[in-house]
C-alpha cells in the first residue's frame, strides 16, 4: 500500500504562526515535516524510496541525490512495498528528530524482513554522528553517507550489493553540486529552491550543523544564475536561494577576475526576469549589509521578507551563544530595514527559551525585543542540549524543564499578538500574490504568497496556479490573509 506523506511533531512546541508554504535553511527553520518523493515511472531497474527531514536544505538535497541515482538506474516510488532501497535523509537540529528516525527505521526494517534483499540507508547530518550506532550497535542500516558525499552513492549502494556495509561521512572544503541538476520531485512546478552554498563557518554554540555539514563553501555564481534561468524556461515563477548564512555569500573565480558577493548574486538572479520572484533564506544579523537591502529596494521582483534570527533578546546570553553581535548591533540592522525596505518589509526571527543559565530578567529582554522588531512570525523553542556542540561541551543546561517551557508559551503567546497585529496591516490593501496551490480546504479556492511571505487564499475563478494575481484583502488570521481577486 502506499505511504502518506507523513507530517511529524520534530519540535518540543508547536511554532506559532507557521506559514505552510515558507522556505527554510538547515538552522534557522526546522520545519517538522516529512517529504516521501512521489513516483517516477520511466523503466528503471530498481526503485528509489527517499524520505527526508527537517527543513528546505535537505529536501533540496534530496534532489540532487535524485538525480544521482536517477542516472544510476533508479525510478522513484512512494511505496515502501516497491523500494528496492530506502534512504533517510536525516536532521540533526532537534533530539526528537533523532528519536523519530529511529523509531522510522525500526519500522523499515520490518519491512526489509520480508524483502531481504532491500537497502537501507541513512543520509545527512546524522550520518556522522550516528554511524557506528547505526551500522554496527544497532544495525538497522546498510550504508551511511554525509551530506558531501552523495556523488559517491553509486560506487557505496554497488558494495552493499556485494555483500558489504558502506560509509562515507567525509566532509569537504569544494563540494557545492554545482553541476547536478536536480530532479524537483516535489516542487509544484511553480517554485523552486536553489542551493547558493554548502556549511557553514559560524560556530554558534547551540547548533551542530558546522559539524555536520562543513566548513562554509560558495557555489560558482554562473551555475546559480544558469539554474534560474533554466527553472524560468521551465514555466517556474519563484526561487529561493538557500544558505545556512546567504548573506556570506562569496565567489571568486579561478583566475581572480571575478568577485560576487551575496548582494551582486541576489541582483544577477532578479535580472534573469522580471516575472521571476527571488527569495532567501537565511540571513545572519552579523553579515547582512546595506548593500543588500538597498538591492532588496531597487528590484521589485525580490520579495520584501528577511528572515532574521535574533536567538535571544539578552546581549550576554548572544555572548554564550557565540552569535557574534549584541543587541544594539541587532537593532541597529532591524533599524537599517525599516529606513531602506519600510515598515511593510516582513521580518522574522527564531528565539531559543531557557539557553543556559538565562535568568527571568534577560527572558524578559527576549521580550522586549520582540516589542522592539514587532516580528511577523518566529519559530521559537527551548533549549535542549545537542551533543557534540560547544553548549554541551562548555556550559551547563541548567534552567529547569518547567520553566523554560513557561517562557516559551510567554514568547509565543507575545509572538501571535504581533503576528495577528502585522497581518491585519493588510486588510484593505491590494496584493500581489503568486498562486501556488489550491487552498487545503476547497478546491475553489487558491493559495499564494505575497511578497512579505503571507499566506494569500481568494477565490479561483478564472485564475490558475502559476498566475500572479492582484488581491484585495478583506480579512486577516494570525497565519493568512483572506480576499477578491481583483479583475
Amino acid at each position: 500500500m502506499s505511504q502518506p506523506l507523513i507530517t511529524l511533531d520534530f519540535l518540543d512546541t508547536p511554532t506559532l504562526p507557521t506559514p505552510s508554504v515558507d522556505a527554510a535553511t538547515h538552522e534557522h527553520e526546522p520545519s517538522g515535516e516529512v517529504r516521501v518523493n512521489p513516483a517516477t515511472r520511466t523503466g528503471r531497474s530498481r526503485k528509489l524510496y527517499l524520505e527526508s527531514y527537517g527543513c528546505q536544505m535537505n529536501f533540496s538535497d534530496s534532489e540532487i541525490v535524485s538525480s544521482i541515482l536517477f542516472d544510476e538506474g533508479f525510478d522513484t516510488t512512494d511505496s515502501l512495498d516497491q523500494a528496492d532501497l530506502v534512504l533517510l535523509n536525516t536532521c540533526s537540529i532537534r533530539e526528537k528528530a533523532e528519536q523519530t528516525v529511529r523509531m522510522r527505521l525500526s519500522q523499515i526494517n520490518s519491512y526489509k524482513k520480508r524483502k531481504p534483499g532491500m537497502l537501507v540507508g541513512v543520509l545527512g547530518c546524522m550520518a556522522e554522528r550516528l554511524k557506528t550506532r547505526f551500522l554496527e550497535e544497532e544495525k538497522l542500516v546498510d550504508l551511511v553517507v554525509g551530506p558531501d558525499a552523495y556523488r559517491d552513492l553509486p560506487q557505496l549502494i554497488a558494495q552493499v550489493d556485494g555483500g558489504q556495509k558502506a560509509v562515507n561521512v567525509l566532509l569537504s572544503r569544494e563540494e557545492t553540486y554545482a553541476d547536478i541538476t536536480p530532479v524537483r520531485l516535489n516542487s509544484n512546478g511553480i517554485t523552486a529552491f536553489i542551493s547558493i552554498m554548502r556549511g557553514c563557518d559560524n560556530m554558534c554554540s547551540f547548533c551542530v550543523v558546522p559539524f555536520t555539514r562543513g566548513r562554509e563553501r560558495s557555489r560558482d555564481a554562473h551555475s546559480i544564475v544558469r539554474e534560474a534561468r533554466e527553472l524560468v524556461a521551465a514555466g517556474y515563477k519563484e526561487v529561493t536561494l538557500l544558505g545556512q548564512n546567504v548573506d556570506s555569500y562569496k565567489w571568486a573565480s579561478e583566475d581572480g577576475t571575478e568577485h560576487v558577493n551575496f548582494a551582486q548574486l541576489l541582483e544577477q538572479v532578479a535580472l534573469v526576469s522580471p516575472e521571476l520572484r527571488v527569495r532567501f533564506s537565511t540571513s545572519h544579523p552579523k553579515d547582512i549589509t546595506d548593500e543588500v537591502l538597498h538591492t532588496m529596494a531597487r528590484h521589485e521582483n525580490i520579495c520584501k521578507y528577511i528572515h532574521l534570527p535574533a536567538q535571544s533578546g539578552n546581549s550576554r546570553v548572544l555572548a554564550l551563544m557565540n552569535r557574534t553581535y549584541d543587541r544594539p548591533w541587532y537593532e541597529e540592522r532591524v533599524q537599517a530595514i525599516r529606513r531602506i525596505l519600510g515598515d511593510d518589509c516582513a521580518i522574522s526571527s527564531d528565539m531559543i527559551s531557557g539557553f543556559c543559565s538565562e535568568t527571568e530578567q534577560e527572558h524578559q529582554d527576549t521580550l522586549s525585543l520582540m516589542e522592539y522588531v514587532r516580528y511577523d512570525m518566529s519559530y521559537m523553542f527551548f533549549y535542549s542540549e545537542r551533543p557534540g556542540t560547544l553548549a554541551a561541551r562548555k556550559l551547563a543546561d541548567d534552567v529547569p524543564l518547567d520553566v523554560k517551557k513557561r517562557r516559551l508559551a510567554e514568547v509565543i503567546a507575545l509572538q501571535r499578538q504581533h503576528s495577528q497585529e502585522r497581518g491585519a496591516r493588510g486588510v484593505g490593501q491590494v496584493h500581489r500574490v503568486l498562486a501556488e496551490n489550491f487552498s487545503k480546504r476547497s478546491d475553489e479556492h487558491l493559495s499564494g504568497r505575497n511578497s512579505q511571505n503571507q499566506v494569500v487564499i481568494f477565490p479561483k475563478k478564472h485564475y490558475k496556479k502559476g498566475d500572479y494575481v492582484d488581491v484585495l484583502v478583506h480579512e486577516s488570521t494570525t497565519n493568512t490573509l483572506l480576499g477578491e481577486a481583483v479583475e
